[in-house]
């Protein structure tokens, strides 16, 4: 008999405060192989993500350094590499990594050929001649991978015909799923030809797995807080008789007193590389409370109609999460302050949906002051208020006004927000009945930057 076993991390999320206990587990296990023992590791991506102020700074390339350390035999990418970068900056992402990046849905838009950071699949033999085949998909949300000039396909597109052609030439058939748990159990259903799937993206944990016919599942949760480990046990002829799944809590593992340290060390040379990066000179303060002289909302909204090119704009109060002093202005201020990997989005639509669009978020406005948001971009605790800046409600007569007149129901308008308003579920206005453009590379932070930067220039 031999043993395979598969150590999995995912979504860590730049969650580095546990990466030191992370690292040690992964090599301390790693040490583990022998002949009857492969140890494979692998990432399933989001181990990127740009609320840290290191990963914001390096573009993401300290976190790879991070993970040169384990020499992982294989990782992927998920959402926040693939769209919480600009396309040239993921082509450079993996420049420095030790480990094969693996991805089978991800395409060029312009060539429609995979990147060249990119392996479709890999193949890894062990001392007793047993074939572990790897594959790798990546969530598709075709609305922000495409104006981010990627083509990303649907798995099911491609998955079979993969599982089809690799099948054949492996013993063990294993896929690194950023997909999410309801994707891996329809894909474990359909295709029972894999024999291990694991999972990544809706932050599931199965603490034992789960199996679905002969597939075995597994998932290890989000930011780092367990580590994910499939044993496979084959027999001489390298036919699968045993799978089964666990996960470590990393709060039991073992912790140094160095690793505060390093934690820390981690958040002080990030600070310090976004601070050197000076953007502006402001004569005064900009505030997260919108009854201050300069709320900093007010600023976002103009930065965001120059970004845009648009008459009017929409934000949440919920987005600003720390005053910006008067004095110089530097990109750790602007990082501390709107953390969140959000892009803008023009919206187009016709005077009687603006009007509908502007009678949900009213509906909706006294709900969403102290509703609190996780995820989809949101960096934030809640919420917070509406506030338009070139449109108005009239409360009286529930009258929707555009730059002082009556919105005339038969014009178009186009206002200018930020794609968070398209997945939170509630404007459904503005999927169901706009014409909506994604304006890529740039982040809501680095669109008030460039504004401060024309406006207050440093002298």
């Amino acid at each position: 008999m031999e043993k395979i076993i598969l150590l999995h991390t995912n979504d860590l999320h730049s969650h580095l405060e546990n990466w030191p206990k992370i690292r040690r587990f992964l090599l301390n296990r790693k040490q583990e192989e022998t002949p009857a023992k492969k140890i494979i590791t692998v990432d399933l991506g989001d181990f990127v993500d740009r609320w840290h102020p290191l990963t914001e700074a390096t573009n993401g390339q300290a976190n790879v350094r991070l993970m040169n350390q384990i020499h992982y035999d294989a990782a992927t990418i998920g959402n926040n590499e693939g769209v919480g970068n600009s396309k040239a900056e993921l082509n450079h992402l993996y420049d420095g990594a030790n480990f094969d990046i693996l991805l089978d849905n991800l395409f060029d838009k312009q060539t429609l050929q995979p990147p060249e950071w990119v392996k479709q699949a890999k193949i890894l033999t062990t001392e007793q001649g047993t074939k572990v085949g790897l594959l790798a998909f990546t969530a598709p949300f075709p609305l922000t991978y495409e104006p981010n000039g990627w083509d990303i396909r649907q798995v099911m597109d491609i998955l079979p015909e993969l599982v089809a052609d690799i099948r054949p030439k492996v013993d063990v058939l294993v896929l690194m799923s950023h997909l999410g748990i309801s994707v891996d159990r329809k894909i474990a259903r359909e295709l029972p030809e894999i024999d291990v799937i694991l999972g990544s993206h809706t932050h599931h944990l199965f603490e034992t797995g789960e199996k679905i016919g002969n597939v075995q599942l597994a998932a290890a949760g989000k930011y780092g807080y367990y580590v994910g480990e499939v044993h496979v046990t084959v027999d001489a002829e390298h036919r699968i008789q045993k799978t089964s799944a666990r996960t470590f809590p990393t709060e039991k593992m073992l912790a140094l007193p160095e690793d505060q340290e390093e934690i820390d060390g981690y958040l002080q040379e990030g600070h310090q590389l976004l601070a050197a990066k000076k953007v502006a000179d402001l004569p005064f303060a900009l505030r997260i409370d919108l009854q201050e002289e300069h709320p900093m909302i007010n600023y976002a909204l103009a930065a965001v109609k120059e970004a845009a090119k648009t008459e009017a704009a929409i934000l949440n109060s919920g987005l600003f999460l720390k005053d910006i002093p008067a004095g110089l202005v530097d990109q750790d201020q602007l990082h501390t302050a709107l953390p969140h990997p959000m892009h803008l989005i023009k919206v187009t639509l016709d005077g009687n949906n603006l009007i509908r669009l502007i009678l949900e978020m009213e509906k909706n406005r006294h709900f969403l002051i102290n509703f609190p948001v996780m995820g989809m971009g949101f960096r934030g605790k809640v919420f917070g208020h509406l506030v338009y800046d070139g449109i108005a409600y009239d409360h009286v007569n529930h009258q929707v006004r555009w730059l002082g007149e009556l919105v005339d129901p038969e014009l178009d308008y186009t206002i200018a927000t930020i794609d968070h308003f398209m997945f939170v579920p509630f404007f459904p206005t503005i999927e169901i009945a706009s014409r909506y453009e994604f304006l890529f590379p740039d982040f809501i932070r680095s669109v008030l930057g460039d504004y401060l930067h024309t406006h207050y220039p440093i002298k």
